[in-house]
């Protein structure tokens, strides 16, 4: 008998919720995932100016506790992503992208580092979107 070459696709990672708020705590949310993030690093032109490094969520993992009428929108451009900021101190927890407009594009900083193990980081060309 022929062994098998391919590998088993490894388990997926255990999933945590993580809490997260903006910075007067007006506005609270938790997802679940896992404990070790991807952190994505964009050089489109918000982000690159507000130094945004943010970690994707699936709509499905993600809630807002509080804070909805807090939430004040910017968009530019084609119109696809919501920049979303709070009203009171100012700071973007969340948003959601133009590439991923089924989830939340989540400010790492914004997470309450407790359950973090590692975070991972990777670039994303955003610059060419614009």
């Amino acid at each position: 008998m022929a062994e098998s070459t391919s590998a088993a696709a490894p388990p997926a990672p255990k999933l945590v919720v993580h809490r997260g708020s903006c910075h007067c705590k007006a506005v609270l949310f938790e997802f679940d995932g896992p404990r070790d993030l991807v952190q994505i690093e964009c050089n489109c032109s918000i982000c690159r100016m507000k130094r945004n490094v943010h970690t994707i969520v699936p709509g499905s993992r993600f809630r807002l506790l509080q804070g909805e009428d807090m939430l004040t929108l910017y968009t530019f451009n084609t119109h696809k992503a919501q920049h979303l900021f709070c009203k009171r101190c100012g700071v973007q927890a969340f948003f959601i992208t133009r590439n991923k407009p089924d989830g939340y594009a989540v400010t790492v900083a914004c997470i309450d580092p407790a359950t973090i193990d590692s975070i991972r980081t990777e670039t994303f060309d955003g610059q060419s979107w614009e």
